[in-house]
């Protein structure tokens, strides 16, 4: 009786210590033995469904859909600390940006990615890929200028940054989707002024070149009319000049007394002159 009691209590001791967990819909899990010869990560990935769990065991799931998180310094979006990211430009101006993550784990890797990190989903997004995205920042910014960076270069430098991320984390599983900035980029308030003092100058400068343009497009059609308008009119007096010469090299005295009988119509005129005089009849 006393051994039936005691097997009972060892029994009892067990199943206290071990428990019935479950891998959802959407996930795979991973094993891991925490003591003995084959403590370690179990290279099995466990699928849907439920399973028991030992004193010695521990289970990681991981999700296999795609994690969508934003790393921002606003306290109601993402985590309520401050998580937006920091870098330096080549100046050393220290700027910093909210970004936007898409990734998701490979399930072939999963097992493989644990024992490499030995971190779960959130301290994997929260430690692993945040470093990774700190560290490749910083290396991209600090050949940009402050003005590039803020300006036209923003998206080279997610571009430029997503893309060494990607490349790092891919061989363990980790699977980066895109990165994106979800902010505009933030400089010293001092150099932002500056800056967009620098801008509007450049567009007064554009305005005033395009008004200068236009009035000399104006000028160059009113002169272009203005000469239009000469040249008929040269061409219309060239041609009147042309005709009355044409004209009177053509008329002899005989045709001018022919012309005058032909236009004379038979009456005598009551006056007349005779050397320079005037004579009544």
């Amino acid at each position: 009786m006393k051994k039936v009691f005691i097997f009972i209590t060892l029994a009892a001791m067990v199943l206290n210590f071990s428990s019935c967990s479950k891998v959802e819909a959407g996930h795979v899990g991973v094993k891991v033995n925490l003591l003995g010869s084959d403590k370690g990560v179990q290279n099995e990935v466990l699928g849907v469904g439920r399973y028991w769990i030992g004193f010695n065991e521990e289970l990681y799931t991981f999700p296999t859909y795609q994690v969508n998180y934003v790393y921002t310094r606003e306290a109601n979006e993402g985590s309520p600390d401050n998580e937006e990211f920091t870098f330096q430009t080549k100046e050393g101006m220290i700027c910093s940006a909210d970004l936007g993550l898409s990734m998701h784990f490979e399930r072939e890797k999963i097992s493989q990615m644990y024992q490499t990190y030995r971190k779960g989903v959130e301290e994997v997004r929260g430690v692993i890929v945040r470093k990774e995205i700190r560290d490749a920042l910083n290396r991209v910014s600090s050949s940009m200028s402050v003005e590039f960076v803020y300006g036209e270069g923003k998206g080279k430098l997610i571009d430029s940054v997503k893309y060494m991320v990607k490349r790092k984390l891919a061989p363990s599983g980790i699977i980066i989707d895109d990165l994106n900035l979800i902010s505009a980029i933030r400089i010293p308030k001092s150099i932002e002024e500056a800056l967009n003092m620098k801008v509007k100058m450049t567009q007064d400068a554009q305005k005033a070149q395009n008004e200068v343009a236009k009035a000399t497009a104006e000028a160059n059609i009113a002169t272009a009319k203005a000469k239009g308008i000469a040249d008929a009119k040269k061409i219309i007096a060239d041609g009147e000049a042309y005709y009355n010469r044409t004209v009177s090299g053509s008329l002899t005295p005989a045709i001018v007394e022919m012309k005058k009988i032909e236009k004379w119509n038979g009456v005598y005129p009551t006056y007349y002159g005779t050397n320079g005089g005037l004579l009544i009849k």
